[in-house]
């Protein structure tokens, strides 16, 4: 990670926050239950429950055992989501009636959060490439109780025409994931640089092809969990050149830093300010990296 130094605010506390435990949070699933009940049944099973000040839907849950071996949860009444991810889909702002592509879906916590965002109306079309990372999608739109939802196995860079003017698209890239550091005590010493460079290439063609699949006005957000530049800001500089587009502003109510303006010699230009940087010392969760696009006509 020695290599963010300079980009990273509070580089310090960053560093400490990745030898932490990472906290388990859960989003609850507005079909089926409310935040209380929840908040309830998981405390009546021992464990503490602490909402999140910047979205009434998620809980931290603090307690021995694993909370995704509760009855509650096979019940579909929350996913357990780290704090950060939750994010990508409060800039994409689903609405009721909007059709959605989920361009890399699997294993479907953002495709579900949209979908209860949404009161199961209108469409998503979730896709992802992996038949097991699928399985695991179909699973858990049964039991979350969603109804709205689509699927389809297509690798993203070469998604078809399906005749369907997309209002949004989702971009929630695979990437080297270094925002999981918490998580995988190997990434803390940052990502190898050769896969860096490989992933970012299957980046540019997904977000560059979701931004051909959205109609003209339409909103594409692309997000990944990796601080890496050349995931980031140079995949957002490539698509914006390939396709008309333009960056537009992302309203969080969290504590985040902007997007890079350069890196390493390269300048990225003051628009990309636009973009958001969640680090783990923020919201003591993973990391996360998103911009928002607009199509133009």
């Amino acid at each position: 990670m020695e290599r963010y130094r300079a980009i990273i605010p509070d580089f310090d506390a960053f560093l400490a926050t990745l030898e932490r435990p990472q906290p388990v949070t859960v989003r609850v699933n507005r079909l089926k239950a409310t935040t209380e009940q929840v908040a309830e049944a998981l405390r009546r099973r021992g464990f503490t429950v602490i909402p999140l000040p910047w979205n009434e839907w998620l809980l931290r849950v603090d307690g021995e055992g694993s909370v995704a071996k509760t009855l509650e949860h096979w019940l579909g009444w929350f996913y357990v989501q780290e704090a950060s991810a939750a994010t990508a889909v409060m800039a994409l702002d689903p609405q009721p009636g909007e059709r959605i592509l989920d361009l890399c879906a699997a294993p479907g916590g953002k495709t579900t959060q949209m979908a209860e965002l949404m009161d199961n109306k209108g469409l998503i079309v979730a896709n992802d490439v992996t038949p097991k990372r699928l399985r695991a999608l179909l699973a858990n739109l049964s039991r979350m109780g969603i109804t709205n939802t689509v699927v389809t196995q297509w690798d993203g860079r070469n998604y078809p025409d399906l005749g369907i003017a997309f209002d949004k698209v989702l971009v929630d890239a695979p990437c080297s994931a270094e925002g999981r550091a918490r998580e995988n005590p190997d990434l803390k010493q940052g990502a190898d640089i050769n896969f860096i460079r490989s992933i970012s290439g299957t980046q540019k063609g997904l977000l560059r092809r979701a931004l051909e699949l959205v109609r003209p006005e339409g909103i594409v957000v692309y997000a990944t969990c990796t601080f890496a530049p050349e995931e980031n800001e140079a995949v957002v500089a490539y698509a914006l050149q390939k396709v008309p587009s333009e960056l537009v502003p992302i309203e969080l109510p969290l504590p985040h830093a902007p997007g890079l303006t350069e890196w390493q010699g390269r300048e990225f230009g003051e628009m990309m300010r636009l973009c958001v940087r969640i680090y783990p010392h923020h919201l003591d969760s993973g990391g996360l990296f998103l911009a928002k696009l607009r199509r133009l006509p």
